[in-house]
C-alpha cells in the first residue's frame, strides 16, 4: 500500500501542465491584441493627417492651382520632347545609307541590325530584328505600308563575294518557315556575298525572294524601297495613299 501511496502521490505533483498552455495562449493574445491597437491607432492618426492637409489645402488652394501648372508644364515639356526625338529619328532613318564596305565590316547581329533599319527607312516603323537561336529562319520582320508582312533572313559574310555561297539547304529553311510559321507574305533571304544558281532556281520555284550583293548594294545606298528592286512581290493586302 506504502508503494501505491507514494506512486499516485507522485503522479498528483506532475499535473499542473495544462495551466502553462493557458498562460501561453493567454500571451499570444495579448501580443495580438497590441497589435490590433498599435494598428488602430496609427491607422487614426493617418486619418487625422489626411483631414488636416485637406482641410489646410481648402484653405490654401492656390498651391493646388500651382501645381497643376507645373504638372501641365512639365507634361507638355517632356511630350514636346518626344515629337521632337520621333521627327529626328524619322529624319535620320529617311537619310539612312550604307556603303558594301560598311557592310561587310558588320558582325552578322550587326547586320541583321542594318537591314531592319533599311526597312524602317522604307515605311516599315514596326520592322524588328528577331534573330538569334531558335529565330526559326526569321532574322528580320517587317510590315510593309501595303500590310504585307515581311520575313527577312541575313546571311552575311564578312569576306564579301569571296565568302561561302547562300545555297540551296539555306532557302529551304525559309521556305518551311517563313509562310507556316511566321505567316509571311514576302519571304526574303539577303546576303553581302554569293548565291548559288540551284538556290536562285529553288527560289523561283517556291515564290521565294533573293537579294545578292547586288542588289543589296542598289538597295542600301539609295532611297528606293526593297519592294520596288523585286519582281513578282505579293499585291497589297490593304489600299494606301501609295497604292
Amino acid at each position: 500500500m506504502s508503494r501505491r501511496v507514494r506512486y499516485g502521490r507522485t503522479t498528483a505533483r506532475r499535473r499542473p501542465k495544462p495551466r502553462r498552455r493557458t498562460r501561453r495562449a493567454s500571451s499570444r493574445r495579448q501580443r495580438a491584441d497590441n497589435r490590433l491597437l498599435g494598428l488602430l491607432v496609427a491607422t487614426s492618426l493617418v486619418g487625422a493627417l489626411v483631414v488636416a492637409l485637406i482641410n489646410w489645402l481648402l484653405v490654401n488652394w492656390w498651391i493646388l492651382v500651382v501645381i497643376g501648372v507645373l504638372l501641365l508644364l512639365t507634361g507638355g515639356g517632356w511630350l514636346y520632347q518626344k515629337q521632337q526625338r520621333a521627327r529626328w529619328e524619322s529624319v535620320r532613318a529617311q537619310g539612312l545609307r550604307y556603303g558594301l564596305a560598311q557592310l561587310d565590316a558588320l558582325h552578322h547581329s550587326q547586320f541583321e541590325t542594318a537591314v531592319r533599319d533599311l526597312m524602317r527607312r522604307d515605311g516599315c516603323p514596326n520592322a524588328i530584328r528577331v534573330g538569334g537561336g531558335g529565330d526559326l529562319g526569321a532574322d528580320v520582320k517587317a510590315t510593309d505600308p501595303y500590310g504585307r508582312r515581311w520575313v527577312i533572313q541575313c546571311k552575311h559574310r564578312r569576306s564579301g563575294l569571296a565568302g561561302s555561297a547562300v545555297g540551296t539547304p539555306d532557302l529551304q529553311v525559309l521556305n518551311g518557315t517563313a509562310r507556316q510559321v511566321h505567316d509571311a507574305d514576302v519571304a526574303v533571304i539577303i546576303t553581302n556575298g554569293r548565291v548559288t544558281g540551284p538556290a536562285v532556281k529553288f527560289a523561283k520555284e517556291q515564290r521565294l525572294h533573293v537579294v545578292d550583293r547586288h542588289t543589296l548594294a542598289e538597295w542600301s545606298a539609295g532611297s528606293r524601297p526593297l519592294w520596288e528592286l523585286l519582281r513578282a512581290v505579293p499585291p497589297p493586302r490593304k489600299p494606301t495613299s501609295r497604292s
